[in-house]
């Protein structure tokens, strides 16, 4: 294809999450577990993200893991408790389709349908996105250049779906201190070079939670309409990356200073 992406071109429709327009009231918060453990888990945590200003819970309920012994998620089980937390709660839900196998039992719960970072380049899957009908959060590969990116988010706009959401989670680079690196400067270039909306996944990037508040203001700071938070209120118990998983009380800060930031960003315009 030749020319200017359609990711690229100006004045794409804004993206309607809950009734109103991403980043038409400050950036949103999208919160919860990394992955569905229970029924009570989930409600429990779904609960506290809420009163504190989420606008949709996340968790997972396929797991794609490094290792093949690992917690792998509870399937389908997951993705009923993930209705009960919306009928209880009144969150919306935003959940991994794992695979083009899993994927319509995905998309009849979540409200919105994340593609994961290793599955960026995988193109039937983002075909399949395009056909949703769905908001779709697309994460960036942990090493893939933002041109490979957008045309990774073209494989779903193409397919007609224009409601993406481009999530910045963090590069592999030779640091230690960090599970990834997150790269600031990547939303600023995105910004510039499309209107689709920028979430930060400061979690992942971190890979340990007392990083992960910093970093969202950080996010803020140059301009992101949102942050992709996991939030766990026993992170060790946690089946899954507890040790990024900040407690709710200081997901309560996180939000408003994120919300601070946004505002002294957008005075200073």
């Amino acid at each position: 294809m030749a020319g200017r992406l359609l990711v690229e071109e100006p004045g794409l429709a804004p993206i309607l999450l809950g009734g109103r327009a991403i980043g038409s009231e400050g950036p949103i918060f999208i919160a919860g577990p990394c992955a569905i453990e229970s029924e009570e888990q989930a409600i429990r945590i779904a609960r506290r993200v809420k009163a504190a200003g989420a606008i949709a819970f996340r968790g997972g309920a396929f797991k794609p893991r490094t290792s093949p012994y690992s917690f792998q998620g509870l399937g389908e089980r997951g993705l009923a408790i993930l209705e009960v937390v919306r009928r209880e709660t009144g969150l919306l839900i935003c959940t991994e389709a794992l695979d083009v196998d899993c994927f319509d039992a995905v998309r009849r719960v979540a409200d919105i349908v994340q593609i994961g970072s290793r599955n960026m380049s995988h193109s039937s899957l983002l075909k399949r996105a395009g056909r949703c009908g769905k908001p779709v959060l697309l994460k960036r590969g942990f090493a893939a250049t933002l041109d490979e990116f957008l045309h990774a988010a073209e494989y779903v706009v193409a397919g007609g779906n224009r409601d993406v959401m481009l999530c910045e989670r963090g590069i592999r680079t030779f640091c230690s201190h960090s599970r990834n690196t997150l790269d600031l400067q990547a939303v600023l270039a995105l910004r510039a070079r499309t209107s689709l909306p920028v979430i930060v996944d400061p979690s992942h990037a971190a890979g340990r939670r007392s990083d992960v508040l910093p970093l969202s203001c950080a996010a803020a700071a140059v301009g992101a309409e949102g942050v992709l938070v996991e939030v766990h209120d026993r992170p060790d118990e946690a089946l899954c990356d507890g040790d990024q998983a900040i407690l709710p009380e200081t997901f309560v800060e996180l939000v408003d200073r994120v919300r601070l930031v946004s505002k002294l960003r957008c005075a200073g315009r």
